[in-house]
């Protein structure tokens, strides 16, 4: 549980502020929207693909998950970013993925021992 609110809190200091600025999303669209990704790439790319690949392909895949995710909701929670700007948000997430990913790796090698 402390690592998922570990990836709410990391996912929620880039995505919200960036849709707010950006997307002019309203603070809660934007906290729902980040929160929903944050939950989504927990369970896919962190309690799946991590645990059966490694660091580089489940940071890949949290990539490809977000920009689908963006572009699939943008119509409904927020508006439309550019290319430019969606393909930014995605790497800045995609940045603090693969470090979560080597805490979340640690703690799970930690918990196991």
């Amino acid at each position: 549980m402390r690592l998922l609110l570990m990836k709410l809190m990391i996912n929620g200091l880039i995505t919200v502020p960036f849709l707010v600025i950006f997307a002019g999303t309203s603070f809660s669209g934007a906290v729902v929207t980040s929160v929903l990704l944050s939950v989504i790439a927990y369970v896919v790319g962190d309690r799946f693909i991590l645990k059966v690949t490694n660091n580089v392909v489940a940071t890949v895949a949290d990539l490809g998950l977000a920009f689908v995710f963006f572009v699939l909701v943008s119509g409904v929670t927020m508006g439309e970013l550019s290319l430019v700007e969606l393909l930014t948000l995605v790497a800045g997430i995609g940045v603090l993925e693969y470090y979560f990913h080597r805490t979340f790796k640690a703690n799970l090698v930690t918990s196991a021992a």
